[in-house]
């Protein structure tokens, strides 16, 4: 069914980065406000249909290198079962859809959404290309879905978070660069050029400076004056226990089991790595909207 081809295309297991956006309604303890959580919604689904298009400009444009990649080489475009036409058609009905759903937010959700949508088409066509670089755009992907979520409901974002979220961001982007490389071994510059500016080594201490980056920044900002004095309790730093564990069970998982290649797919798939996530989550919204 072309349907189903052009669904696995859009790649709705990748839509749970786009979760990110919730960040601005929980940590602005708004939860409780239905007309923000539902412009929440829209901005989140806003965000899933545009990056969903952008999936599908990113296959058609790495076409020929994703034939040669193990995995995915089996994606609809690269394995035929999706034609080049239809999918180009896919993509300017889902990338419509997006920019016609971020308008309906409010303009400022809906420039960032057009900052996001040239970053990503910019980083396909060119900027993946650049060492280093190449990580940092992936990194502001997830930057710019918290600010996103920011904007959506007209709120302030905390740099805390944002310094927290760009230093996650890019030990899940280092590493999933690690796993490429591991991989496909002799062959990954084939499949991807950059990989060649890379190594291991060089990986693992890129990888080790923002993993404690990650730590330090979190626990600073579970105890900093500015998110003391606005949730009104110190109580967020026993979260930090969680951050430790989900951190080095993905080292773990990364370095023993080869795994980081889709953080996604893995924080689904790993069920000690996702009760962890949600113990995060329920301790954290425990401690930020129940007064004890």
């Amino acid at each position: 069914m072309i349907l189903t081809e052009i669904l696995k295309s859009i790649r709705p297991q990748h839509w749970i980065k786009n979760f990110f956006i919730f960040a601005a309604i929980i940590f602005s303890q708004n939860i409780l406000n239905f007309p923000l959580i539902l412009k929440t919604f829209v901005a989140f689904v806003a965000f899933c249909f545009l990056s969903g298009s952008l999936y599908i400009l990113n296959d058609l444009r790495d076409l020929e290198e994703d034939k040669l990649h193990p995995i995915k080489s089996k994606r609809p475009l690269a394995s035929g079962r999706l034609k080049k036409s239809t999918a180009v058609l896919s993509f300017i009905i889902f990338c419509s859809l997006a920019l016609i759903l971020a308008v309906t937010v409010n303009i400022n959700f809906f420039l960032i959404s057009l900052v996001y949508f040239f970053l990503q088409v910019a980083y396909s066509f060119r900027l993946k290309h650049v060492v280093i670089l190449d990580v940092f755009i992936i990194a502001a992907g997830f930057l710019i879905r918290v600010i996103a979520g920011g904007l959506a409901i007209e709120v302030y974002i905390s740099p805390w978070l944002l310094i927290c979220t760009t230093l996650l961001a890019l030990f899940l982007a280092f590493s999933k660069r690690r796993h490429e490389l591991i991989l496909l071994e002799k062959s990954a510059t084939n499949h991807r050029p950059i990989l060649k500016e890379y190594s291991p080594y060089l990986l693992d201490q890129m990888i080790a400076v923002v993993t404690a980056s990650t730590v330090v920044a979190y626990c600073l900002y579970t105890i900093s004056e500015e998110t003391v004095t606005k949730f009104g309790t110190t109580r967020l730093v026993y979260t930090v226990p969680f951050v430790l564990y989900g951190i080095f069970r993905y080292l773990y998982l990364v370095h023993q089991r080869y795994k980081g290649g889709s953080p996604e797919a893995l924080i689904i798939k790993d069920r000690p790595l996702l009760f962890d996530i949600f113990l995060w989550i329920v301790s954290a919204l425990f401690i930020l909207y129940v007064r004890w």
